[in-house]
């Protein structure tokens, strides 16, 4: 009979500080608790009395990993709110420079926080050792997704070039030339990272899950569509409150979303793959099916897998955007504030992140709403630990604690989970 307790005291590199609490009694799970104990941080009351102009440098502060995904949320709300849309050759530039985000997080997360995992190392430093190649790799191709966020950004974190409407500054076509080559490089990195995760050994741990993401006609999802479900869920932006809640819950300071209808899902880039396997590119396609990833995957596991085909699929819409781009005549289009609000989902690295503001005649904000990713996944990590739990309990201390920590880096919980989670004490009853 097995009665303990395993108890991660702090999660390194986490936005904010969180630890997870899992309670067993004669070999099952009687509880799993991850704690998010974030400090308050401000922003959406920072935001209120601020000019709406203002939104998308304040909130690009929110993260270092993901800024381009909370300045697209804020200016598309912003756009809404003013009955403006944004299209042609400057809503290309802005899908371009989230192509250069999910290229830089992604793979920051595959080769520096979770691949040393299924490799059985500590860091990506000991990883390193042993493969120096394969780590050179990623470096080398999140240098090529921050070299797009500082082209078209002004610099690689915490972009300033971006403004409601569009642009403060666009390029001339001739100004990509020294990006191309990067980008080419970096596609065929992109290739080789696809083939050598597939090879990673996974556990059989096949989940039913909700998976919610946005969905588009004509596109793989990044800062525009619908919000669908695989359960019949399809909304616009402007109806997400009358369909998600988010919830205190007493052992942490990050609120738990869930659907009203059926509560827990999950958000990201198994959702989005799982919903819009068909929009993804020909290539990108071609190479999931050749490592054996069908049009549905159900195991968190192979996240890695699919974050790696994002990332050839981001390399391979940046190129096709730049090789068909032409200058616009105007880099933002004029609009007036007016008092409404305004309503926007975009496709974070690490799933969908709304966005609501109030704005008056002025363009004031009166009010903000920001709902990230990780919030939004809280309650489907912790089902899944405890599913996953059940199949490994009867593993040493060492090791069920290293497994624990693998499945939370499934859902790479933002600012981004680490490679290394922390100094762990078990308490045996």
């Amino acid at each position: 009979m097995k009665n303990k307790n395993i108890i991660i005291d702090y999660l390194a590199r986490v936005e904010g500080e969180g630890s997870l609490f899992i309670k067993m009694k004669d070999d099952l799970v009687q509880d799993v608790k991850l704690k998010i104990i974030e400090p308050p941080r401000f922003f959406e009351a920072l935001l209120r009395g601020r000019a709406f102009g203002e939104a998308p440098d304040i909130t690009a502060r929110i993260c270092g990993i993901c800024p381009v995904a909370y300045q697209m949320s804020a200016v598309h709300a912003m756009e809404d709110a003013c009955q403006v849309k944004v299209e042609g050759q400057l809503r290309a530039l802005r899908r371009l420079l989230y192509c250069g985000e999910w290229i830089e997080s992604h793979t920051l997360h595959v080769y520096m926080l979770h691949a040393p995992d299924f490799l059985g190392y500590s860091s990506v430093w000991q990883m390193a050792q042993d493969y120096p190649d394969i780590v050179q790799r990623g470096l080398q191709m999140k240098k090529a997704g921050n070299a797009i966020i500082e082209f078209l950004g002004g610099r690689a974190v915490h972009p300033v070039n971006v403004r409601i409407g569009g642009f403060y500054k666009v390029p001339a076509p001739k100004e990509f030339a020294p990006l191309l080559e990067q980008l080419r490089r970096g596609r065929e990195g992109a290739l080789e990272t696809v083939r050598w995760v597939a090879q990673l050994p996974f556990p059989d741990f096949q989940q039913n899950y909700e998976f919610v993401s946005l969905g588009h006609l004509d596109e793989y999802p990044m800062n525009e569509g619908r919000v669908i479900s695989n359960k019949g869920l399809d909304i616009s932006a402007r109806e997400y409150d009358n369909h998600f809640i988010e919830e205190q819950v007493p052992y942490s300071n990050a609120l738990h979303s869930r659907l009203k209808e059926r509560g827990a899902y999950f958000t990201g880039p198994l959702a989005r793959y799982n919903l819009n396997f068909d929009r993804l590119s020909p290539l990108a396609q071609e190479v999931a099916r050749s490592v054996g990833m069908n049009a549905t995957c159900l195991n968190p596991f192979k996240s890695i897998i699919v974050r790696s085909i994002e990332v050839l699929y981001a390399f391979d819409e940046a190129l096709r955007i730049i090789e068909q781009y032409e200058i616009p005549d105007r880099a933002a289009i004029s609009l007036q504030p007016r008092n409404a609000t305004g309503y926007a989902c975009t496709e974070a690295p690490r799933g969908v992140l709304y966005h609501r503001y109030t704005i008056d005649e002025q363009g004031i904000i009166r009010d903000a709403r920001i709902i990230p990713p990780t919030s939004q996944n809280q309650k489907t990590i912790e089902q899944d630990l405890r599913n996953y739990i059940a199949r490994v309990i009867h593993l040493p201390d060492n090791e069920l604690t290293w497994k624990c920590e693998q499945a939370i880096r499934n859902y790479d919980p933002c600012l981004s989970c680490a490679t290394h989670f922390l100094h762990v004490h078990i308490k045996h009853e």
